[in-house]
């Protein structure tokens, strides 16, 4: 049994004072209110839930900065793509590994508790398998074991190089599969994951409409043994228009007419959507998986917020490409990005009310939604997914309850973030992962062998 005291915590929707929340077995068993702590109680400044980190490509992490410089011509997602295809050639297990790794700190260290990691690269740069095929999957499992984050796996169905089962192209070798050998992939995953908490998971991810088609994603779904299914879904406009032609609908609409998709399903980057998409998108319960620091990056465009938060959509955040991890930056970007194009202000949120709190506890709940994780508040019985932050800090200090997470979404910085929680494994310390200096070591060992040969 371990216990936390927070002079302030966010129980449900309510701020209380002198909170001592007691943990034990990965969940949170009794909660005290307007007490005083014990001996041994970790103490801090106020108490959150923790969010969900709901998709990454931990790799691209490594290739930060390396695709920021403008070549003759028109730069894009699909010009960013051959940039990254390029990159992973170069991969070694042992990369990817320390990779992982350093994402999954970052990511403690910003305040998410888990991650979803979106997993397309499966094999040897020339296509061949691993002996043991789910090798890759099994180095981002060590990387979790390595940091204590809570971890969904999603590996990818990635079967074609574009629409209407176009061949892979050289650059996607490592990542193809037919239906059969994914399911192999995923069992072994699966077994292999056993070696680690009991809060992991492992879900199913065909990749996008253009890298499946519909008889493989009927046959994928037929056989599904999961909780989490995620695609992606119309992030640019060039695909939406690609699919339109090939199917005759738009991703998304093809996709809520022919599969069945509910509160299992999370579609990223559900950018590109009509009005009548939006509305129906967000009645279907699935989640809409949002990055927007990623989308500003490679070009894509900004969600529908208002339409699908007005019909009661459910959005969770996630860091995709990794070019710069931070919470608070992925939610003041999903919000800005509204008012860029809206020329208006405080739009995330129904109604009136806070927009900083709609963001964030909208983003909590429907991130562990999406990583089928049972967390998302500070309640008895959940998962004990928590992040404390110092409301003293300069940002914060003017505020009061009703405006704090207003603060720490618009004008706080990541080192408000004190201590953090993965299903109580306690693994952020005064703002620092406890396994910082070894993971960190690991990385810059492989970024020194990578920067020789890419």
């Amino acid at each position: 049994m371990q216990a936390i005291f927070a002079q302030h915590a966010l129980l449900g929707s309510t701020w209380r004072q002198h909170v001592r929340v007691c943990v034990e077995d990965m969940h949170i068993q009794a909660i005290e209110v307007q007490t005083t702590p014990q001996p041994g109680d970790v103490q801090v400044d106020t108490l959150l839930p923790a969010l969900a980190n709901l998709h990454s490509h931990s790799f691209q992490r490594a290739m930060a900065g390396m695709t920021e410089t403008r070549a003759a011509g028109r730069d894009s997602f699909w010009t960013w793509r051959e940039m990254m295809y390029r990159f992973v050639t170069h991969l070694t297990p042992e990369d990817y590994e320390a990779i992982a790794a350093l994402v999954f700190l970052e990511m403690q260290e910003t305040g998410y508790a888990s991650v979803g990691e979106f997993h397309y690269v499966h094999h040897q740069p020339d296509g061949t398998p691993y002996d043991a095929v789910s090798e890759l999957s099994q180095r981002v499992f060590a990387a979790a074991a390595q940091t204590g984050i809570g971890l969904t796996h999603l590996p990818v169905l990635y079967s074609y190089g574009g629409p209407q089962r176009a061949e892979l192209g050289a650059g996607q070798k490592r990542f193809g599969n037919d239906v059969g050998a994914y399911l192999d992939l995923v069992a072994e995953a699966r077994q292999a994951s056993r070696a680690l908490p009991a809060d992991t998971r492992v879900g199913i991810a065909p990749h996008s409409l253009r890298a499946t088609c519909p008889e493989d994603l009927t046959e994928l779904l037929a056989g599904r043994e999961t909780r989490s299914i995620h695609i992606h879904i119309a992030e640019q406009l060039k695909e939406v228009e690609d699919i339109r032609l090939w199917l005759g609908e738009t991703p998304v609409a093809w996709l809520l007419q022919n599969a069945p998709v509910d509160d299992t399903w999370c579609l990223i980057h559900a950018t590109h959507m009509t009005e009548a998409e939006t509305v129906d998108l967000a009645h279907s319960g699935a989640v809409a998986g949002l990055c927007p620091i990623t989308e500003a990056n490679l070009g894509d465009g900004p969600f529908n917020g208002p339409a699908y938060v007005q019909s009661g959509g459910r959005f969770g955040i996630g860091s995709d490409s990794n070019v710069c991890i931070s919470l608070t930056e992925e939610l003041r970007a999903l919000e800005y990005s509204q008012r860029i194009r809206d020329h208006s202000r405080n739009v995330m949120v129904p109604g009136e009310g806070s927009v900083g709190a709609h963001l964030y506890l909208s983003a909590a709940t429907g991130g562990v939604q999406a990583l089928s994780r049972d967390s998302g508040e500070i309640r008895i019985g959940k998962l004990a997914d928590l992040v404390a932050i110092d409301r003293t800090d300069p940002a914060l200090l003017a505020l009061n309850d009703a405006q704090l997470l207003d603060g720490l979404c618009f004008a706080a910085k990541d080192r408000v973030v004190t201590d953090l929680w993965s299903a109580g494994r306690h693994q952020v310390r005064a703002g620092r992962h406890v396994a910082r200096d070894a993971i960190l070591a690991n990385y810059k060992a492989a970024i020194a062998r990578l920067v020789d040969v890419i």
